[in-house]
């Protein structure tokens, strides 16, 4: 099976069913699945060959959905770029995958003009806008009726030019340590990761999967995918900026599915009056990005009390890794559980070798859904792909530290560079974040090592109060005396009024460290600026 063979297939099964919820507008899968073969056979027409990438420059839209299954069924192969993107990073993630088309939009043309001189892209610009100077070729072109671009019924699928080794995307990562990395995923990868995910979440075709996360992040592709591939819908947001018209429309729209980070679980649970909304609909939340505190566990469960909540855990490398089934939550609160279906784990010490239930080490992965390396980047990819037990095999070494309790429940411990070295020990961030959760007011919380000439490295915590708490240091510190060991305790508290993001909405640490490292500011300022940020906007609207 190939990606777009989910479409394909749901399509034939559900043709009049409605795929995509997207402000106004209702697609069916039969509109998806015509609309993606014109593109296809336009991409074709255009000289794409098979394994040629194509990027998607787009908000969260239907067209990117077109955009990608359509890419697909020519054979291609899509990377789907952050929205925000600007010019430096969006030139070298062309050139560095070696882009024959971008697919974009016009309210992004200040971003790449100027760009095409320097690569062989030739564009496709939603909305009147040239594929290229002399091309009188169109986004409207390309999807009017009848299609005037091509020479045969463009409505079919293209004739079939992969198999499931062959490439279907290159997500490129973050690049919070350096350039970005493309990963190369084979639709054999995507369609394993697939396929596990939706059997363990128990999907059927009466899901609804509300999704404000980019289409950019693999957790944000997968919604689409997924449900595509059991034939649900997909209620398509550009964002969370509006979070109670998002919620309003989950009601509306009886969502069943709502895939979340911890930052939009803080969200949520910092917005008032929820109670007053009908959440029966909702069948389960899922979980990824980073562990969620188990006090936001626990008001998770009051909020949406009919909602079943997976933890789970992954990386672009390989989209998914683990789950912890929903009974097992109250037990094993801080766990992202066991390997999904299919996915084989091991912890390892620096020399490879496997360690003892309860020892802390790094996590190796086995399966179908480990990526084929970095595009061209042959030194990163052998630094995390490495010969596994069985001859011929390759396993992904994720760089992330865990614990596995004696039943082989996986409990995250930390990055390999975020583990701080104190007092002759290793102490994980998330264990002392965890407990900063629990205390009254404070909506997020940051652990880093800073250095001390004394104990090598010694822990600073930084705050995201709650609106209107008036936390001090001392409080904080008290309350992690009386709950951590002498080890695990701050030595400095730093209160921010914002945390810096990723683009996928995941908190920045390595920022966190770099700017504010020597800063200090007092909860009066924080309130101060969150009363001007509000002034400011009420006064825009």
């Amino acid at each position: 099976m190939l990606l777009h063979d989910f479409l394909t297939e749901s399509a034939r099964k559900f043709p009049d069913k409605t795929a995509l919820i997207f402000s106004s507008r209702r697609i069916t899968y039969r509109e998806l699945d015509r609309q993606s073969n014109r593109l296809a056979h336009a991409l074709i027409d255009l000289g794409v060959e098979r394994g040629d990438r194509v990027a998607i420059f787009l908000d969260n839209s239907p067209e990117s959905v077109i955009a990608l299954f359509g890419v697909l069924k020519a054979g291609a192969v899509f990377i789907m770029l952050c929205a925000g993107l600007k010019t430096g990073k969006l030139d070298y993630i062309l050139n560095q995958s070696g882009a024959r088309v971008l697919i974009s939009h016009k309210n992004k043309r200040r971003i790449f003009n100027g760009i095409h001189a320097s690569t062989n892209l030739i564009k496709i610009i939603i909305e009147e806008d040239e594929i290229q100077k002399d091309s009188p070729l169109t986004w409207d072109k390309i999807m009017s009726d009848p299609p005037d671009h091509v020479r045969y019924p463009s409505d079919h699928c293209p004739a079939r030019r992969n198999i499931d080794l062959d490439l279907a995307a290159l997500i490129y990562t973050s690049g919070s340590t350096g350039d970005p990395k493309g990963v190369m995923l084979t639709h054999l990868n995507m369609v394993c990761a697939a396929t596990s995910i939706t059997s363990y979440l128990k999907n059927t075709p009466d899901d609804i999967i509300m999704n404000v996360l980019p289409l950019s992040f693999d957790y944000g592709l997968y919604q689409v995918l997924m449900a595509v591939k059991f034939g649900g819908t997909v209620v398509l947001e550009k964002s969370f900026l509006y979070p109670y018209a998002v919620i309003e429309k989950m009601i509306r729209e009886k969502v069943t599915g709502l895939p979340l980070i911890p930052t939009l679980a803080a969200m949520i649970l910092q917005m008032e009056s929820l109670k007053g909304y009908d959440f029966s609909s909702l069948r389960y939340i899922t979980n990824t990005g980073a562990v969620l505190p188990e006090t936001h566990i626990k008001k998770l469960k009051a909020t949406f009390p009919h909602a079943a909540i997976y933890s789970m855990y992954g990386l672009t490398e390989c989209k998914r890794v683990s789950y912890l089934p929903p009974e097992e939550l109250d037990q094993r609160p801080n766990s992202v559980g066991k390997p999904m279906p299919n996915v084989e784990v091991f912890i390892v010490d620096e020399k490879g070798n496997s360690v003892c239930p309860g020892v802390v080490g790094e996590l190796v992965v086995r399966g179908s859904n480990v990526m084929r390396g970095y595009w061209n980047d042959p030194k990163e990819t052998d630094r995390v792909l490495k010969a596994g037990r069985y001859q011929g095999e390759q396993v992904l070494y994720t760089g992330d530290f865990f614990r596995m309790d004696e039943e082989g429940y996986l409990f995250f411990a930390g990055r390999k560079d975020d583990l701080i070295k104190t007092r002759g020990e290793r102490v994980s961030p998330r264990e002392v974040e965890n407990v900063l959760c629990q205390i009254d007011g404070v909506s997020e919380a940051v652990v880093i090592g800073v250095p001390d000439n004394l104990l090598g490295q010694t822990i600073k915590a930084f705050i995201l109060p709650v609106l209107g708490s008036d936390l001090g240091e001392k409080e904080i510190i008290a309350y992690c005396m009386d709950k951590l060991e002498c080890s695990m305790v701050p030595k400095y508290v730093e209160f921010l009024s914002e945390f810096p993001r990723t683009a996928t909405g995941k908190i920045d640490r390595k920022k966190i460290a770099m700017e504010n490292n020597n800063t200090k500011i007092t909860m009066k300022q924080i309130r101060e600026r969150r009363e001007y940020e509000q002034y400011s906007d009420a006064a825009r609207s």
